[in-house]
């Protein structure tokens, strides 16, 4: 099982080195990009959150806390998409080691409200996370940030998908999101982290944009 509490170096082992430089482009992007987001999705707030409030009893933001870079807890911010006492049915429906499984996404999962299906469709219930992007919890590209029990039952290489910050998109989201096995997810983050460059962020990026219009693989 992960300890949480270990050292950063410990998360770097087998990750490259990412400069200075591409540190500092990397935090300017995504300033950049998280005010734009932001600025354009505050339309798109007003309405989702009258539709949620419509559709099932509950908030219509929620918090959840997530494991960020080097094992530090953040709390993450998007559109409540489930029922109200979906956190207490996950273990029911994801399994004790969820890690064995084919994928971490299921299908027709019963925790999902009916508006929640739309939203997830089109990643609409992760649009708050520019906010998570801007305070410098989340990179705009990464690995998705995981809940914390499940990341404790991460062996010796799937902890060091926490070398860098999470992402609001990433290698996942262009490759198959939520059709992509643990083993396949796991390759396509390590192999972005370990060949980590701006250039290739940018091109997730866009390629993102197709990928959300299209709602393939999300559920």
């Amino acid at each position: 099982m992960t300890n949480l509490n270990q050292s950063s170096s410990e998360f770097h082992r087998d990750s490259k080195s990412i400069s200075l430089v591409e540190r500092i482009l990397k935090r300017m992007i995504d300033i950049v990009l998280a005010i734009i987001g932001l600025l354009i999705s505050l339309p798109i707030f007003a309405v989702v959150a009258i539709i949620i409030r419509l559709d099932s009893p509950g908030p219509i933001l929620i918090l959840q806390k997530r494991v960020g870079k080097n094992g530090e807890l953040f709390d993450l911010i998007k559109f409540r998409s489930m029922f109200a006492d979906a956190e207490m049915n996950s273990h029911n429906i994801l399994g004790d080691n969820p890690i064995n499984n084919s994928s971490l996404k299921v299908r027709d999962d019963p925790r999902v409200t009916p508006a929640g299906r739309a939203l997830r469709r089109w990643s609409i219930d992760e649009f708050p996370q520019f906010w998570n992007v801007l305070c410098g919890d989340m990179s705009m590209v990464g690995p998705r940030p995981e809940e914390k029990w499940i990341v404790e039952l991460y062996n010796e290489a799937q902890i060091q998908r926490l070398a860098v910050k999470p992402g609001l998109t990433g290698p996942m989201q262009v490759s198959g999101r939520g059709e992509l096995d643990m083993d396949d997810r796991l390759a396509l983050e390590l192999n972005y982290i370990n060949n980590f460059s701006i250039w290739n962020d940018l091109k997730i990026i866009v390629k993102t944009i197709p990928i959300l219009i299209s709602g393939k693989g999300a559920y």
